[in-house]
């Protein structure tokens, strides 16, 4: 079991204060937690030895699904309500996984190997950055997939196929997904907001972050992050601040990577795990990865990434969830509101 530790924690990294401790005290004093939202019932009621979790799902002929959640975060939200709201996604999950639930702030002990720890403490040490995050395990107790944040109802859909048909023995999971299906879609690159040109030349210092956005030109969420997101006046100050590339994912055209190696983009995407476009990969000036978003995310999380970067809080404030609900409690009391999902 040593090994399915080890395993885990090389699965990969990675939204409010949490609303954890607020929930604890409402719920002591008889008030209803207004960040709670119901879990499927047929959501495994585990003890949290994921040992045992993970044999009893293969001896169903199953596998097990760990899902890292806080109440509050409207991305649970979605993945609750509108990929499990649809019938055929939630039959394919409670049918092929059992899945047992993780707060990330949590006190419940967990146990996998020989350690037990508190979930908190198990997400912090697998740096669980978004919520949610989604690990699946196949029969022998590999972490076989980890998706960082929210997928929309789609490419979640391609990533249960992924594991249930054992994709990941012939192929990543980034390939899988570019020929899962494309919907309508721009069709190209966009390349407005880039400052920075091919040929790309990673291995020089820079005054300025650099922002690397890998990307594909069939993708409805590259076309909402340029078209919508990135359009807007908070965006396009914080895009200002960083010196930005625009990259094809799939591209042969070379380039140097921040060690000096001159190399495929696609290969480079690939070293990088990149496996959802777009993902946007965040460098000091000195070229080492400080932050990534590998998921969906609307504009005010877009733009809280840019800051917890460009204001260098990474340096200080390892946990990004606590970054983002100060961020929003500080822009309340400026009179700002804040819609999470707008």
């Amino acid at each position: 079991m040593q090994n399915i530790v080890k395993l885990l924690c090389l699965a990969g990294l990675l939204l409010a204060q949490p609303v954890y401790a607020k929930k604890e005290a409402a719920l002591e004093a008889g008030m209803v937690n207004p960040g709670y939202v119901e879990q499927p019932n047929w959501f495994k009621n585990s003890f949290l030895d994921l040992n045992d979790d993970i044999a009893e799902a293969s001896e169903k002929g199953k596998r097990l699904m760990i899902y890292f959640y806080q109440d509050g975060c409207p991305y649970c939200k979605k993945l609750l309500q509108d990929n499990f709201g649809q019938r055929d996604i939630a039959e394919k999950t409670r049918s092929n996984f059992d899945v047992v639930s993780l707060n990330i702030w949590g006190d419940r002990d967990v146990t996998l190997g020989d350690t037990t720890t508190t979930e908190k403490d198990f997400a912090e040490r697998l740096k669980v950055m978004y919520t949610p995050t989604l690990i699946f395990f196949n029969e022998q107790g590999k972490a076989v997939l980890r998706a960082n944040g929210y997928y929309p109802p789609q490419k979640f859909d391609a990533a249960l196929d992924y594991v249930l048909q054992h994709k990941d023995k012939t192929q990543s999971f980034r390939a899988y997904l570019a020929s899962a299906g494309a919907r309508q879609t721009e069709g190209k690159l966009h390349t407005d907001v880039a400052t920075l040109q091919a040929p790309y030349d990673f291995s020089q210092n820079s005054d300025k972050h650099r922002l690397v956005m890998f990307e594909q030109k069939q993708c409805k969420e590259c076309d909402e992050l340029h078209l919508d997101i990135l359009q807007r006046d908070e965006s396009r100050q914080q895009l200002k601040k960083f010196d930005v590339a625009v990259l094809d994912m799939w591209s042969d055209d070379k380039l140097v990577r921040p060690d000096g190696r001159k190399v495929a983009v696609k290969d480079w995407a690939r070293e990088l795990n990149i496996q959802y476009a777009p993902s946007l990969v965040y460098l000091d000036p000195q070229g080492k990865e400080v932050f990534r978003s590998d998921g969906y995310l609307r504009a005010f999380h877009v733009q809280s990434v840019m800051d917890y970067v460009s204001s260098e809080a990474y340096k200080t404030q390892s946990n990004f969830q606590r970054y983002i609900d100060q961020r929003a409690h500080d822009l309340r009391g400026q009179g700002i509101e804040i819609d999470l999902m707008d």
